[in-house]
């Protein structure tokens, strides 16, 4: 056997594979003898079928076979002793009037390359990296819900300012019916929050839905309607007050300070405010550290500039598929799909580059904390390493369990070396800030 590589140019090659008779004979007489010894052909006796009549009927097929095995195993093997880094796979090169009945065999194969380049983060201009800060009115806003949370309902006879509200509301026209509970601070506009402001249980309110509530999310709760029709809905609806109850906050005291944080570690409120500032802003470092990997990405993608075997990849896209495509929607497709090949090869560099890759150990070590801070969250007892291990074990019989957490300690590993290696500039900004300015 013999094989050859021609370069074409900087991105393409060809591979031919020269397979002679000694090559594949032994292989494809041992197949032969094994169905002669099993053959079922009337009139012979089971393994005592003619050997010519087995060559016959099942020659061809397992000369094919035996050749295309041969072939496979002797390309693969090539390629990864020659270190070829190839896109998509090797493409077979269509050949006219092939003849099985020769002896000697050639084979000749496309191969599309990977380019050779440097990756280019950004440029002259630094990276934006935003540093999210809890404020103190988001602190005050969490302690309140907190309170609120761990408050009390206290009944009452009339409707007042930040009261809650339970009742129906009523529109048969369309059909709504819905039980539910309102707070009065988020009616919107003095003129319906005066329909219910000294209203009694079982006064009945008629209101118009449009504008009704500062929020279009609460209307949808309200009326148990989805998005599409709470959107512009200008209805009227009735709505019965069947209880009035007044929020009573829970006092910030070591009694609810314990509820949150177990173990004394809060005494104080201004322990409590440390405590959430300190978690929120964990929360926004992962966020924070997200938007630095996309625009590192988009970045770097726009700034590393090389060549793509194009021809090649819309060629293998058209032929390799469950069906096949033609020119122009292998080509619509190439066009989708190049910015991740781009990607994918400027992230595979890095990989290997930096030795960035992701060890079965590490997975492993993460899936660990994982499942000890989850039992954690739900208050139980941390599990003895046994039983701890077989907890990991089941976790990662699970390929896409397995894919989840490699793509999840990757990103780390690369937002680490990003920090490290890409030129940034840090910005501080609250949380309603970095959206307004990343989502604008």
């Amino acid at each position: 056997m013999n094989i050859s590589k021609e370069q074409l140019d900087d991105l393409n090659a060809v591979i031919t594979v020269d397979i002679a008779k000694e090559d594949y004979s032994e292989k494809v007489d041992k197949v032969l003898k094994d169905y002669r010894k099993n053959a079922n052909i009337p009139g012979f006796r089971k393994g005592h079928v003619p050997m010519g009549l087995v060559k016959k009927q099942y020659g061809k097929a397992v000369l094919v076979d035996e050749v295309n095995k041969l072939l496979q195993e002797a390309l693969n093997k090539y390629l990864v002793e020659e270190k070829l880094d190839v896109l998509g796979n090797p493409l077979p090169k269509e050949q006219e009037n092939f003849d099985w009945d020769a002896e000697n065999y050639s084979f000749e194969f496309e191969l599309g390359l990977a380019p050779k380049f440097d990756v280019v983060f950004s440029g002259d201009k630094a990276i934006t990296q935003y540093k999210i800060v809890a404020t103190e009115e988001m602190i005050d806003n969490q302690i309140q819900t907190i309170q609120k949370q761990y408050g009390k309902l206290v009944s009452k006879e009339a409707v007042e300012e930040g009261d809650v509200i339970r009742g129906t509301f009523v529109n048969e026209e369309n059909e709504i019916n819905k039980e539910t509970t309102i707070e009065l601070a988020k009616i919107k506009g003095k003129r319906n929050t005066d329909k219910f402001l000294g209203a009694k249980v079982g006064d009945v309110l008629t209101l118009k839905t449009k504008n009704l509530f500062n929020e279009e999310h609460d209307l949808i709760q309200a009326l148990g309607v989805d998005h599409d029709t709470a959107h512009g809905l200008e209805i009227e609806v009735i709505f019965t007050i069947a209880e009035i109850n007044k929020q009573e906050l829970a006092d910030l005291d070591q009694e609810l300070f314990d509820k949150l944080f177990p173990g004394g570690t809060v005494t104080s409120v201004t322990e409590l405010k440390d405590k959430i500032k300190e978690d929120a802003e964990r929360q926004f470092t992962q966020q924070s550290d997200q938007q630095l990997l996309n625009d590192i990405t988009e970045s770097t993608l726009e700034h590393t500039k090389f060549e793509l075997p194009s021809e090649f990849l819309q060629k293998w896209i058209r032929t390799t598929g469950e069906q096949p495509l033609t020119e122009e929607q292998a080509k619509e497709e190439y066009e989708k799909s190049e910015k991740g090949i781009r990607f994918q090869l400027i992230e595979g560099k890095l990989i290997s580059d930096n030795n960035l890759q992701v060890t079965i150990d590490e997975i492993k070590e993460f899936t660990k904390e994982l499942i000890k801070g989850q039992m954690a969250q739900f208050g139980q007892a941390e599990p003895a390493e046994e039983e701890l291990e077989g907890i990991i074990n089941r976790v990662l019989s699970n390929r896409d369990e397995v894919k989840r957490i490699s793509d999840q300690l990757m990103s780390q590993k690369l937002i680490a070396f990003y920090k490290e290696n890409v030129k940034l500039e840090e910005k501080e900004m609250s949380f309603d800030d970095f959206v307004k300015e990343v989502y604008k």
